[in-house]
């Protein structure tokens, strides 16, 4: 059994003019120390299928079962505990709080988890791992722009989500840096032995990753790769 599946989800935004679908019956499966990059056009529902993974959207139909629990059958409570725990989120732009330092940064998410009393010593672990130990207590105005993406890598991990989700990551850093960031995802991914799933314009980094998928008429399609 897949750590995530996706069967038969369709999206459609009934509240916009015309009342578009964006996803139309997607199939999908991924498994824990698997890695998936999702790859499309602008506006093709990359995103849209990100925030239903993530349970910041719920799908109009079709299921979605996370570790064999069907997601749509938790509260709102439920929901959000899972998101904090489970799954760690990497966006485009790092939001990371520019009053706080690296090492805090990082240790925000376990401000709402009562099992996180070794946060702070995994925390200084994980920046380390990351190359960041000497910048760890410096505020985000002072790092580099693959720095502070690699503390919001750090932040998304803090938590030891089984699911990690990064929408176009790297496309703020340089060709190097970029590479340098998928790879060490990459390297997290299977030491932490976490499902990731990134979406991104990079075919480069796309093809790093175990499987490709593309978007065909609404849906996805397997480019490269073994399903799960």
């Amino acid at each position: 059994m897949a750590l995530l599946e996706l069967q038969g989800v369709t999206r459609t935004f009934e509240n916009a003019p015309g009342s578009p679908t964006v996803l139309q019956g997607v199939e999908f499966s991924i498994d824990s120390g698997q890695s998936a990059a999702i790859v499309g056009p602008s506006g093709c529902g990359k995103s849209t299928l990100l925030n239903l993974i993530g349970t910041l959207d719920k799908p109009t139909s079709g299921k979605i079962t996370f570790d064999g629990r069907d997601i749509q059958s938790m509260n709102d409570t439920e929901v959000a505990a899972f998101r904090n725990r489970s799954i760690g989120f990497v966006f485009q732009l790092h939001h990371l709080l520019p009053q706080c330092t690296a090492l805090e940064n990082v240790l925000v998410p376990t401000l709402v988890n009562a099992e996180s009393k070794d946060a702070p010593s995994r925390a200084e672990q994980l920046l380390d791992r990351v190359g960041l130990k000497d910048r760890m207590h410096y505020r985000p105005g002072l790092l580099s722009g693959g720095e502070r993406q690699r503390v919001a890598v750090v932040r998304a991990l803090i938590n030891q989500p089984r699911l990690l989700l990064a929408d176009e990551p790297t496309g703020s850093l340089s060709p190097d840096g970029a590479m340098e960031l998928a790879q060490l995802m990459l390297d997290l991914n299977r030491e932490e032995n976490l499902a990731l799933i990134v979406v991104t314009h990079s075919s480069a980094i796309a093809e790093t990753m175990d499987q490709v998928y593309s978007f065909d008429e609404k849906t996805l399609k397997l480019q490269s790769g073994t399903p799960s």
